[in-house]
């Protein structure tokens, strides 16, 4: 069953090791989400093929503000949110590669990676990145 979605995830600090994740830090509650926000995280919820989301802060280190979805809680959340964030920060790396340190370099706006069980679609952006697990087969 998944996690109401207002309730605080906690979680501890990963040490950072050469070429390992960044640290992943807790928050206690939810940090000025405007109401759109929220609106958006109870409609995902709410869709029965969503396995669970995961909302990280962009911070150094990266926090998880909230999740909903056993999948995201605890060690596994922890390791969800690293690898997300290690994600987009390639790929925007790589999209700056490309263009060459132009001004006007492409910045990602939303990435799906599909898997033989499951899809993660993360959408980044200024302060936030949120990562939905979607079970394609539902």
């Amino acid at each position: 069953m998944m996690d109401s979605p207002t309730a605080p995830v906690r979680t501890a600090s990963i040490p950072q090791l050469n070429g390992a994740p960044p640290p992943v830090a807790s928050t206690s509650a939810p940090t000025g989400m405007s109401p759109e926000l929220e609106q958006t995280l109870t409609l995902l919820s709410s869709h029965r093929a969503v396995l669970g989301y995961i909302l990280l802060g962009r911070g150094h280190p990266v926090s998880i503000i909230r999740h909903v979805g056993v999948v995201f809680e605890g060690e596994q959340g922890k390791k969800y949110a690293a690898v997300i964030t290690r994600i987009v920060e390639s790929v925007q790396g790589g999209l700056e590669e490309v263009h060459g340190g132009e001004g006007d370099a492409d910045d990602l706006r939303f990435l799906r990676i599909r898997t033989k069980r499951h899809e993660i679609m993360i959408s980044p952006d200024d302060r936030y990145l949120l990562a939905v697990l979607y079970d394609p087969s539902t």
